[in-house]
């Protein structure tokens, strides 16, 4: 009997105004030379990138900074947004580039209202606030696109209680708002990570969560992993060594400032990678597809920290 070949789902993140206006078309083509299927998720509120420099004093932020060319991917007129420069409003003015993204045949969903804000708040928000940078989040892709969404990505990874309650509320049936453990390498400590639903507020999340099972280039790149610096020059090698071997599906965020720019050839190499590995490429909706009728774990609302990344994020089995 065949065996289906295990799914990589590409899940790409749109943090700024400059990533959709540029980045997400360089996706889309790259995409669709490669036959793969991809979900976009778009932050649809002001870009205010700028104001994430108040990160400086957490642990990890400024060797992050230096290590992944923060300036040299993101550009200095987008972190002079918020500070210097009002922050541009992403979806009211890229509303064309995001629907061309959906024309392309595309899943397209919520990254967040504002990245910087809701990345560096939510943790300890109540649940007024977060309904509140939520439904503006939803108002605009119903704007946008003409119908609401079925999925959410959280930015940075951070959510609360309130967050994974509302989606049940909104009505999603399958969210990427998290993480695995990851081993210093970036490989997975718990081969059974993955699918799951949430238990958050005492309340059994019926929203399935589909985390993110590999590590993203910025957290990868000027690491010392394995007696080596990783660089542009290899990391898809070693992303590529983290998913030889005994198949399985996976998540891989990538990010339109990121792989959707300088870091294009990485990702160019990584999808001629995972084609020779045996995967097929897929959006979250085709990876809900798959597990929906299977019996999938709970795990309690919890964090944990990654090799590469700063601060906590919401992590399958992770701390309460």
């Amino acid at each position: 009997m065949a065996t289906t070949p295990p799914l990589l789902t590409l899940k790409i993140d749109v943090d700024t105004f400059h990533g959709t206006r540029i980045g997400v078309a360089n996706l889309v083509r790259m995409l669709r030379a490669h036959g793969a299927n991809a979900t976009f998720l778009f932050s649809l509120g002001p870009d205010h990138t700028g104001r994430a420099l108040r990160r400086a004093l957490r642990p990890g932020f400024c060797s992050k900074v230096a290590r992944t060319s923060v300036v040299e991917h993101y550009g200095l007129k987008t972190l002079m947004y918020g500070v210097l420069l009002p922050g541009p409003d992403i979806g009211r003015r890229c509303a064309a580039q995001l629907r061309a993204v959906r024309d392309a045949g595309f899943e397209c969903g919520i990254h967040t209202w504002d990245h910087v804000r809701w990345q560096d708040n939510v943790a300890a928000r109540g649940a007024d606030w977060t309904r509140e940078m939520m439904r503006k989040a939803a108002r605009r892709h119903v704007d946008v696109f003409g119908m609401a969404t079925r999925t959410h990505g959280a930015a940075g990874w951070q959510m609360n209680a309130a967050a994974f309650a509302e989606h049940d509320a909104a009505g999603y049936r399958y969210a990427s708002d998290g993480r695995v453990p990851l081993d210093e390498r970036g490989a997975l400590i718990d081969p059974t990570s993955g699918p799951h639903r949430v238990l958050a507020g005492g309340h059994l999340i019926d929203c399935v969560q589909l985390p993110t099972t590999l590590p993203t280039l910025d957290e990868l790149l000027g690491r010392a992993v394995d007696g080596r610096t990783i660089t542009a020059d290899n990391v898809a090698a070693h992303l590529l060594s983290l998913t030889a071997g005994a198949p399985r599906d996976h998540v891989y965020t990538l990010h339109a400032e990121l792989e959707g720019q300088k870091l294009a050839p990485v990702f160019e190499q990584l999808l001629l990678g995972w084609r020779a590995q045996g995967y097929r490429f897929g959006a979250m909706a085709d990876y809900y597809d798959k597990v929906r009728h299977a019996p999938l774990p709970t795990s309690p609302l919890g964090w944990g920290e990654l090799p590469g990344r700063s601060g906590r994020v919401i992590m399958q089995g992770g701390a309460p």
